[in-house]
């Protein structure tokens, strides 16, 4: 059943902590028959927002467990609504048969996903960059992860696009009032101005905020592709950096023939790590997609670890600026195999051994260094962290291009204004975004 179809005044239950085996389970309970579910199934309701140790089951049978009950009443909870946590012991046994005892009475069901949060937003506890926020903070796997979702489900695009909004509304008052004072010259004039000034603000915020990338990149990992000839020991350095085999280590050039992608944590902050095929003249078909793949990830990439043979660097870091297409501050230029020659040196390289570990420390501050800079925000305000805020944004800074246009009429410059309007009003969900609203909440696991 999809949420947006369900009836909002059915009572849901699911379980809101992890699957698997734990000490405890947390079971949720939500809607206008929560009361009552916990009159019937732990004998009475607890002191609000207070932990009560209850004996858990149906009326008229042996208790299925012992837990802790707390009551929530609305519209003081997480939904809005009445609302009912049962903190049980983690065997699958306990939590279904707890949650069947609810479901047993009448107008309770299971939650779908996202269901919680979906009630919390229809209630008005939650706008949609903070149910955003909540979905990436839980499924959130470094600390600068766990600190931007935090951000936001706490309300900071929220305050950030409310106040966009309230002054291009503020815009928007002048316009209507030169139109309606038409026939009062040195008003129409006066009013003009000011809008033109507030517009012309607000366009230059959207535009840094637009420019700054670091929150999607922190979102969802900065992009580090390992790139070069082949055989300079890529697929070692892989292995090296993930402390595991991850990658087929041969000294036959040519083995890596698709990419390979690992998840890292460098200092609390998320980085996809790719091995790529060898770039030369292929050898047969399946070689020659295996380097288009890699030219294509590296040309996409965040940053792109140039690695060289040192006992045969016959390819150079320009070599690499002309085969992935970046800059050379989006190139890190790497020499593997030090172990079979001396060091050299130079200050625009970093050297290493894939084989004994030398120089794997300096390689991952480097790492560290390079993904602080790109993943923090440079304007240090909330960084956008969705597609869907990009495109709402660039929708409305679109329009307010548009009302820049001298040769646009009063009217046509105040409809520009509700248009750009209507954008942030998606932002947050201000208004109908019924469309998008789906896809956001089936994120989330059943229990939240």
């Amino acid at each position: 059943m999809d949420p947006k179809l369900a009836d909002s005044n059915d009572t849901i239950v699911a379980p809101a902590s992890g699957a698997g085996l734990a000490a405890i389970a947390v079971i949720r309970i939500s809607g206008p028959k929560a009361r009552a579910v916990l009159e019937a199934i732990c004998g009475g309701i607890p002191q609000p927002r207070h932990a009560s140790l209850r004996d858990i089951g149906p009326p008229r049978r042996s208790k299925l467990d012992r837990g802790l009950v707390l009551w929530f009443p609305g519209p003081a909870s997480f939904t809005g609504e009445d609302m009912a946590e049962l903190h049980v012991h983690g065997s699958r046994a306990v939590i279904r048969e707890v949650i069947e005892a609810v479901l047993s009475l009448r107008g309770t069901r299971l939650a779908e996903p996202g269901e919680f949060a979906r009630r919390a937003f229809e209630n008005g506890k939650l706008d949609l960059t903070e149910v955003e926020g909540l979905a990436d903070l839980i499924s959130a796997e470094t600390e600068a992860q766990r600190r931007q979702a935090l951000a936001q489900a706490e309300g900071s695009l929220r305050h950030l696009y409310e106040t966009w909004r309230a002054e291009l509304l503020a815009a928007q008052a002048l316009v209507e009032a030169g139109l309606d004072f038409a026939d009062e010259g040195d008003l129409v004039a006066d009013v003009s101005l000011k809008a033109d000034a507030l517009v012309a603000g607000l366009l230059a915020a959207i535009a840094r905020h637009l420019a700054d990338r670091s929150g999607e990149r922190l979102r969802d990992g900065l992009r580090v592709v390992i790139a070069g000839p082949p055989n300079t020991g890529k697929s070692s350095l892989l292995n090296l950096l993930a402390r595991r085999d991850v990658a087929i280590v041969s000294e036959e050039a040519g083995t890596t023939r698709d990419v390979i992608e690992v998840h890292l944590d460098l200092g609390g902050l998320p980085v996809i790590l790719t091995d790529t095929a060898g770039i030369r003249e292929a050898q047969g078909k399946v070689e020659a997609e295996g380097i288009r793949r890699a030219l294509a990830r590296a040309e996409a990439a965040d940053l792109v670890l140039w690695l060289l043979d040192a006992t045969a660097p016959q390819w150079t870091l320009t070599d690499g600026l002309e085969q992935v297409g970046h800059g050379p501050e989006q190139l890190v230029s790497v020499l593997n195999k030090i172990d079979l020659v001396p060091a050299t040196g130079g200050p625009d390289r970093i050297e290493v051994s894939a084989k004994t570990g030398a120089g794997l420390d300096a390689l991952i501050a480097l790492l560290a260094d390079r993904a602080g800079e790109l993943l923090s925000s440079g304007a240090g305000s909330p960084a956008i962290t969705r597609t869907r805020h990009r495109i709402e944004l660039e929708a409305g800074q679109a329009a307010l291009e548009r009302f820049g246009d001298p040769n646009l009429s009063p009217e046509l410059k105040a409809e520009e204004l509700r248009i750009a309007a209507r954008h942030l009003g998606r932002l947050t969900g201000r208004i109908d975004v019924e469309e998008v609203l789906s896809a956001i909440f089936a994120e989330f696991c059943i229990g939240k």
